[in-house]
């Protein structure tokens, strides 16, 4: 059963220097989400829940439906990608989350959004 649900995250970011203002604690972030269909079984995105810490421990929680206003349906084999973003109060943060997910055959499971970094510092990636 594995096998029929099996959606891939990945994950690019990049800090938005021009829209960010490092002395007023405001560092911005742009990622780039693409979401990959390896399971048997179509699926469409219902939800999400992102978890975004920054460098001094402060987390906000993000939940809703969809993403950027969408809620993509993705066939075996499929892709989709979109870019959004976000504000941290340092140079450095994380995020994590999941999509909640609807197989076509009714069954309601949770794709992993691997813990990944922002930094205002490219070198770390």
């Amino acid at each position: 059963m594995a096998d029929d649900y099996d959606i891939h995250v990945s994950v690019e970011t990049h800090y938005l220097d021009h829209r960010s203002s490092p002395n007023e604690d405001r560092f911005v972030f742009a990622y780039t989400i693409t979401i990959t269909n390896y399971g048997k079984v179509g699926a469409q995105l219902l939800r999400r829940h992102w978890i975004v810490k920054d460098s001094d421990e402060r987390v906000q929680e993000v939940r809703g439906d969809g993403v950027v206003g969408e809620q993509p349906h993705l066939m075996p084999g499929e892709s989709y990608q979109y870019t959004s973003g976000t504000v941290l109060e340092t140079p450095v943060g994380t995020m994590e989350g999941s999509y909640q997910m609807i197989a076509d055959d009714g069954a309601q499971f949770d794709a992993t959004i691997p813990l990944f970094v922002l930094s205002a510092k490219q070198t770390l990636h």
